[in-house]
């Protein structure tokens, strides 16, 4: 397990580094001179080419990467030149955001999504089971900017249940929590369906299994063979699945923050692009790029606890 570990974080650290490394190599290729944009269009060249310099991008691009690990590795963020602060605060104000909105809506996406897995394959061939799989179909190929758009539009402006806009009053957990609804809901949706064909798929096999025709035939209870015996270990592919979707929610919480006016990552990176501030896209980038590792590299060990026969494989 030790050997494991330590192979999976040198794995984690390699892609971390090549990530970063290809994004700013790609960010700095793009059109656009950020010196003109943070200095304004009055800033005469001499302005511009010691602004560059200050930045390091009067470097070849191979030491300008080497420079960006060197402050990286030793904490230093960069400054955001734009507002005259560091990185890290202003990653440090709008990380808790963007981490509340992705793990509430993983929570109660994989949370019904594995029920209704559950109860489909339970109830195989039934009506809940055709319905079950017409909603996840559907689900699936909802984009999260358009649930974003109109939730906010039926649930917010006409029908006035939810706030439109906002993360909620500072303190106070209710609103903060009332305010995450919608924006939850919005980047969460779709993993429902996605979630529930898988649970669905692996309980299917799981039922097929040999110690499971042996608790039926101790007389076990049908209910008890499937939740206590089966569905534990057929949501093993759902908990991995879901260590990756983190990705894919980082990057539906974009669309969710600029849509419901939310303060975090994903719209301080939009904003950040938008200006060429590049030493705020890449402290913002290299912060979401090593919590995604981190959740695929979690949810691989949690699979591990959970199921002795990859514990003992690895």
């Amino acid at each position: 397990m030790l050997k494991y570990i330590a192979q999976r974080l040198a794995l984690a650290v390699c892609i971390v580094l090549v990530a970063t490394s290809a994004l700013y190599a790609v960010m700095v290729s793009l059109p656009g001179d950020p010196t003109t944009v943070l200095l304004g269009p009055r800033s005469t060249p001499e302005m511009r080419a010691d602004f560059r310099a200050q930045m390091g991008l009067d470097e070849p691009l191979p030491m300008q990467i080497v420079n960006l690990w060197g402050r990286l590795l030793s904490g230093d963020l960069g400054t955001d030149y734009a507002r005259n602060r560091s990185v890290a605060s202003a990653i440090s104000a709008a990380l808790p955001h963007t981490v509340a909105l992705v793990f509430g809506a993983i929570s109660w996406s994989a949370t019904l999504g594995i029920l209704l897995g559950a109860f489909s394959a339970d109830q195989r061939g039934g009506w809940l089971d055709r319905i079950t799989g017409v909603l996840s179909v559907g689900l699936l190929a909802a984009p999260s900017f358009v649930v974003a758009l109109y939730s906010l539009l039926i649930f917010g402006v006409t029908l006035r249940w939810f706030p439109t806009i906002g993360a909620g009053e500072t303190g106070s957990l209710g609103s903060r929590i009332w305010h995450l609804v919608l924006p939850s809901f919005a980047i969460g949706i779709s993993w429902v369906g996605y979630v529930a064909r898988i649970v669905r798929a692996s309980m299917l096999e799981t039922l097929g299994e040999s110690y499971i025709r042996t608790a039926r035939a101790f007389g076990l209870p049908r209910r008890v063979v499937i939740y206590n015996y089966a569905l534990r270990v057929a949501i093993l592919p759902a908990v991995q699945v879901l260590g990756v979707g983190i990705g894919g929610m980082l990057s539906s919480a974009v669309f969710a923050e600029i849509v419901f006016s939310r303060p975090g990552l994903g719209s301080l990176i939009y904003e950040s692009v938008s200006g060429r501030n590049y030493p705020v896209v890449m402290g913002a980038m290299f912060v979401a790029i090593a919590f995604f590792v981190a959740c695929t590299l979690i949810a691989d060990l949690v699979n591990i606890a959970l199921d002795p026969r990859q514990r003992n494989r690895g």
